[in-house]
């Protein structure tokens, strides 16, 4: 669970992190209110789950109440990158002598968590890896033995000898936090250096272990106040394994990794994935009924492929409950469906014999993914 900046912010607070001061504002007029608290001038942000603000027009310095006003309701009013935007975070203006980065993130590789310092703040944290890989540092943390102040100092050493003791004890307590509210990721890009030597974290970026939200019910209860996309509720109600993708072609499989190997193969045919759907390993008639008025409900989606290699499941169900499916509501966009593998050919054959003007059947996943990318209109 990814939380806005302010939540954020106000977890930072309860463990002694330094931030600015800042007003949630659900309103233009709140907002040009919350300015005038702050002396006048602000920076309003438009709170969102997703980065990239700055670049995009989601951070405004203003230097009057009015000018604030006029931002807020352009992030209220239009959104943010297709995203519906319920509040701003509007904060006083600080006097930034320099900026860093800082991180700790769960690394599910090595089994423990990893912390990142980079003296190269406010820009995107894999460009400085790959251009300035000598102005990051890192540190891995062992989870039974906690963060130690050496590994704090070490990694700091990169920075301005007036932020190190400031960075370093903001290091510490972002990790007490980490592990206090189950969080698999804090971030804060960027950390600033005050010209009164003060260190403070200009934004946050919080992650909490969705499946740990049964011992945070004071984080857990944060998740009303989020935006919810109603196809990924429809299929969070149903069971699904789904996840809501920027592109045209609707995705079916069954199995993680036959998923993920789909939408791949799709980037290599030109089309981009709308999302990821899996049905599972033993999927019924009913799950697959369910999956695809799930897909057809998202109106960004132009072409559906069906990728089903049958093992538990049997293609013939799968067949069955694409037709069962398509009684229940209109598909408006062509379907492919490649079906291998555990009674195959008579799930083709219950296809065929359907003879549906939108089912689209093809033998292999490479022609499948091109087909579904073609009927996208994206290649």
């Amino acid at each position: 669970m990814d939380l806005y900046e302010h939540q954020g912010k106000e977890l930072f607070a309860k463990h002694g992190i330094p931030v600015p001061e800042g007003i949630v504002a659900r309103t233009a007029e709140e907002a040009r209110a919350a300015t005038e608290q702050l002396g006048s001038k602000s920076v309003v942000k438009v709170q969102v789950q997703i980065g990239g603000r700055g670049k995009s027009g989601g951070i405004k310095i203003v230097g009057s109440a009015a000018d604030a006003a006029d931002a807020a309701a352009v992030m209220l009013e239009g959104g943010f990158k297709g995203m519906k935007v319920t509040r701003v975070l509007v904060e006083e203006q600080l006097p930034i002598e320099a900026e860093f980065y800082i991180a700790i993130t769960l690394d599910r590789a090595a089994g423990d968590f990893l912390a990142m310092v980079s003296s190269e703040g406010g820009m995107d944290i894999e460009e400085v890896a790959r251009t300035k890989p000598g102005a990051l540092r890192r540190r891995h943390i062992d989870p039974l033995l906690g963060m130690h102040s050496y590994q704090a100092r070490f990694l700091t050493e990169g920075l301005p000898a007036d932020a190190r003791t400031g960075a370093a004890e903001v290091l510490v307590k972002l990790y007490n936090l980490l592990k206090a509210s189950d969080a698999t990721l804090v971030e804060v890009n960027p950390l600033v250096l005050l010209a009164d030597g003060r260190v403070v974290a200009l934004d946050a970026k919080v992650t909490i272990d969705d499946s740990a939200l049964v011992r945070q019910p004071e984080l857990a209860e944060l998740a009303d106040s989020f935006p919810v996309d109603p196809t990924e509720a429809r299929a969070k109600k149903a069971g699904l394994q789904y996840v809501k993708l920027e592109g045209e072609v609707g995705i079916i499989g069954n199995g993680a990794g036959l998923v993920m190997s789909t939408l791949d193969v799709v980037a290599q045919a030109g089309g981009r994935a709308a999302n990821f759907l899996d049905i599972g390993g033993g999927a019924s008639a009913e799950s697959m009924a369910t999956s695809l008025e799930v897909i057809l409900s998202d109106p960004a989606v132009r072409s559906v492929l069906i990728n089903v290699f049958g093992g538990i499941t049997r293609c013939d169900l799968v067949a069955s409950g694409i037709l069962e499916a398509l009684k229940r509501v209109e598909a408006k966009v062509p379907l492919v469906v490649r079906l291998d593998g555990t009674n195959a050919e008579e799930g083709r054959k219950i296809l065929a014999d359907a003879d549906h003007e939108r089912i689209i059947p093809k033998p292999t996943m490479l022609e499948a993914a091109s087909e579904a990318a073609r009927l996208a209109g994206v290649n």
